[in-house]
C-alpha cells in the first residue's frame, strides 16, 4: 500500500504532496517544505559520494530507496532532476515501476497544461484522479 506521494522539483521545492491512507500523519505545510528541501539536499550529497563509476548519470546515484521499521521510502528521478517519492509499507520490493508511471501522468497532466508553470504547485483535478488510480492498482 502507498500512503504518499511527494514531487520535488529540480530546486528542492516541492511542488505536489498527498496522503492516501489515515496511517499517516498529515504533515503541515511547513513540515512538507522541511522534508522536501532536505531530501534534496541529502539525494544530491549521496550521488556526490557514491563511489558508483564516473560514467554514471547523477539521478543513478541518488537515494533510491530508504527501510525503516514500518515504511519504505521510494524515490524515482526524472532525467529532468524531478523526484518523485512514495512513502509505502515494506512489503514493496520497489515502486520505480509505479513512479515512473506517475511521472507520465505528471507529463500529460501537468506539463501539456499551457497554464502550469514548472516550479509552481501542481494544480490538477485530473492528475489528482489518475494518481490516486495508480495509487490504488498497487
Amino acid at each position: 500500500m502507498i500512503h504518499s506521494v511527494f514531487i520535488i522539483n529540480r530546486s528542492g521545492g516541492l511542488t505536489y504532496n498527498k496522503n492516501y491512507t489515515q496511517q499517516v500523519a498529515q504533515l503541515t505545510s511547513n513540515e512538507a517544505l522541511i522534508f522536501a528541501g532536505t531530501f534534496h539536499g541529502i539525494h544530491a550529497l549521496a550521488s556526490r559520494i557514491s563511489p558508483a563509476l564516473k560514467g554514471s548519470a547523477a539521478r543513478d546515484l541518488g537515494i533510491q530507496t530508504i527501510d525503516t521499521k514500518g515504511f519504505r521510502l521510494h524515490c524515482f528521478q526524472t532525467p529532468t532532476g524531478i523526484k518523485f517519492i512514495a512513502v509505502a509499507d515494506l512489503m514493496h520490493a520497489s515502486l520505480a515501476d509505479v513512479l515512473s508511471k506517475a511521472y507520465r501522468l505528471y507529463c500529460d497532466y501537468a506539463l501539456k497544461n499551457p497554464f502550469y508553470n514548472l516550479e509552481m504547485p501542481i494544480r490538477s483535478d485530473m492528475f489528482d484522479a489518475m494518481l490516486l488510480e495508480l495509487v490504488q492498482e498497487n
